[in-house]
């Protein structure tokens, strides 16, 4: 098993990062993600967003996806806005438009789905992750981005 360290992520490769998330207890992630290497963790996940898009699976597609990813230390959460636009995708640290989509979901699911080591769908279906708005996009959203299998 590989550790998961954040302090490594800038230089992993994301089937590699796929492969670590897979491969730790969930415990551990929680443990990380309610430390102060949370930022770094999720500044990593929105940094490669838009190398991870697919423009030619989104088409014409334009939305703007907010991710709230919940249970930080200080009880609050942290908020980063998606936007897809004429085949390009852009990521904002700070909201600046309506969402067409808003996803709600703990720390430990949204590294599971962007690694890709679980399914959205279900994770909808049993209440972990919530989505308001467009939920047609919801449920494309893995297809406009080459998520790594581990």
């Amino acid at each position: 098993m590989t550790d998961f360290d954040p302090a490594t992520f800038s230089t992993v490769e994301p089937k590699e990062f796929a492969k670590i998330v897979k491969s730790t207890p969930d415990d551990k992630i929680r443990e990380v993600m309610q430390s102060d290497l949370r930022d770094q963790v999720l500044g990593e996940v929105f940094r490669r967003m838009p190398s991870m898009f697919r423009a030619d699976r989104a088409g014409s597609a334009n939305a703007v996806i907010h991710w709230n990813i919940t249970d930080r230390p200080d009880g609050g959460s942290d908020l980063y806005e998606v936007v897809i636009a004429d085949g390009v995708c852009t990521v904002n640290e700070t909201p600046q438009h309506e969402p067409k989509l808003a996803l709600t979901m703990g720390p430990v699911e949204f590294l599971k789905i962007v690694s890709g080591g679980a399914n959205p769908v279900m994770m909808f279906m049993t209440g972990k992750l919530k989505a308001k708005g467009d939920l047609g996009l919801a449920a494309n959203i893995a297809n406009l981005f080459d998520i790594p299998k581990a």
